[in-house]
């Protein structure tokens, strides 16, 4: 057999090919773009790819185009972790030098070595992929959205106090539209002290405000006009501009977030397998396609559902050497997963009398601390979702709960 291996860069690309003796056969350096891409397939082909016995390729990414043209066909794709190719490079030499091409050399040998010991990218379908692409930007869009509202709150702290009382009421507080369209009528505390009843009516129905406009709108003319401190007045003219331009960025960061939001409640429902995911207490649709964007519909990826519990994380980790024995939580794993099911096991303890008596149990009977029991419920849940996904059928409370439902009743 022959072996390719590839390190990738921005720019340029460089290719090694092996023989089953490890002899370097052949090497190239190309560009990244589209006649590179040729020259690469070329290359291929010159030493007995074809379509039906494709040449298998490691290279230390899983995303981007040169990706996607190796993954045409039946090719076989490995994403090797650059840390254990820096381990593999050490088994070459002791002197810890390092070049592109030598890391090449190095990824075509570990697929000579070890290709067992490695997994082939999912072969998850077009709308999986494109359903990760558009989950994980609507969850790093809430992210930005919860990043540029903390920025906006330590500003107002220092000089605007006022605004932070007044929409400390009101759900998402800075990232309500009211609360943005208030700043940029007012973006000193002096200025708002200033406004009348008839401009504060008229700026929350500017921001789409239906109800309640005249209540809310004397509430708030009542804390603006408290008795607050203040700034000297050159600085605060001076902070109140760059509260306006964190303000743009926060009202492009909510703007990003909700479109997002709405493509992926466009998307996610015509997945085959969202019925099986919103049929488990505690997944929506956001964050149900969070958990499909992360273990994709390829049923082979994962042998079992321990192999798909050691990728959220749930599932603990033991450290054993003689005498020693310890057993701690697993810190390799698939971040955006495991951030998804502690958000799942959260409201599952009250959405399902199951999950909620398991983690009473795990916290009574055990000792487990709330962290760690509803780690321990997210690791069955997420076996749960492994068996259902695999036969296609919905969550049932008295299947998945059975001990702990008869324990309650």
């Amino acid at each position: 057999m022959i072996y390719c291996g590839i390190d990738w860069a921005e720019r340029t690309h460089d290719v090694a090919l092996v023989d089953d003796s490890g002899q370097l056969l052949a090497k190239r350096h190309i560009a990244d773009d589209a006649a590179g891409y040729r020259i690469l397939l070329d290359l291929l082909a010159q030493y007995g790819d074809t379509e039906d016995n494709p040449i298998p390729v490691a290279i230390e990414t899983s995303r981007g185009l040169l990706v996607a043209v190796l993954r045409t066909g039946k090719r076989q794709v490995f994403a090797i972790n650059p840390m254990a190719a820096a381990r593999y490079r050490d088994r070459h030499s002791v002197s810890r030098k390092k070049s592109d091409p030598g890391d090449a050399l190095v990824l075509a040998n570990i697929l000579r070595t070890d290709m067992h010991a490695h997994r082939t990218l999912p072969q998850d379908s077009d709308l999986a992929q494109a359903l990760a692409v558009l989950a994980r930007a609507q969850q790093d869009a809430t992210w930005n959205k919860q990043q540029s509202a903390n920025q906006l709150r330590s500003l107002l702290r220092e000089y605007y106090p006022a605004a932070l009382d007044a929409f400390a009421k009101w759900n998402n507080g800075l990232c309500r539209p009211e609360a943005r369209e208030l700043l940029k009528t007012a973006p000193t505390p002096t200025r708002a002290a200033r406004l009348t009843r008839t401009q504060i009516q008229a700026t929350l129905k500017r921001a789409g405000r239906k109800r309640g406009i005249e209540a809310e709108a004397e509430r708030l003319r009542e804390v603006f006009r408290a008795e607050w401190a203040h700034q000297q007045p050159l600085v605060e003219d001076a902070l109140g501009k760059q509260m306006l331009a964190l303000l743009v960025q926060l009202e492009a960061a909510c703007t990003a977030a909700d479109d997002l939001t709405e493509a992926v409640e466009e998307a996610f429902p015509q997945h085959p397998d969202a019925g099986v995911i919103l049929s488990f207490p505690g997944l929506g649709v956001q964050l149900g396609a969070r958990v499909l964007a992360e273990i994709g519909d390829d049923r082979q990826r994962f042998a079992d559902a321990r192999g798909l519990k050691a990728y959220a994380g749930p599932s603990p980790i033991t450290r054993a050497s003689g005498k020693k024995s310890s057993i701690t939580r697993r810190w390799v794993k698939n971040d955006r997963l495991n951030h998804a099911g502690y958000l799942w096991a959260f409201p599952a303890i009250t959405a399902s009398p199951g999950a909620k008596a398991h983690y009473r149990r795990r916290r009574d009977d055990h000792g487990a601390w709330h962290a760690a029991a509803q780690r321990n419920l997210f690791n069955r849940m997420i076996g749960q979702l492994y068996h259902c996904l695999q036969n296609h059928t919905l969550f049932d409370e008295s299947t998945a709960f059975p001990t702990e439902l008869a324990a309650a009743a």
